[in-house]
């Protein structure tokens, strides 16, 4: 499986973030998913609760919309993830490319990763 990206967008009015990837394969991500699936140390409860791949709870956490969910600034890191800063000032969570691969809500990935 491949995880490179081919193009990222959000739309903030749709309240989502699209990464083409460049097996063809189109992820299309709630910004309440990936506030709900932050990386960081902080939100994934310690050093020692974090992993490669997100929890499969954080498909079942609804998180409407507020600062939290709000996207206001992506930034690359490096070549190899991104990093989505929130409304709310929250910024810690490198998303790196197979993390948010793994994230993609689409039935195939869910089956692949669930």
């Amino acid at each position: 499986m491949s995880e490179r990206p081919t193009g990222v967008t959000a739309d903030k009015t749709k309240r989502e973030l699209t990464i083409n990837w460049d097996d063809e394969h189109t992820s299309t991500y709630p910004f309440g998913l990936l506030r709900a699936a932050c990386p960081c140390a902080s939100c994934r409860g310690g050093h020692e609760n974090m992993s490669s791949e997100p929890t499969a709870d954080v498909f079942e956490k609804i998180l409407l919309d507020s600062s939290v969910t709000r996207l206001s600034n992506i930034k690359a890191v490096g070549s190899y993830a991104l990093t989505i800063v929130w409304e709310d000032g929250h910024d810690y969570g490198i998303y790196n490319w197979h993390y948010l691969r793994a994230l993609c809500p689409c039935p195939e990935c869910r089956q692949r990763f669930g």
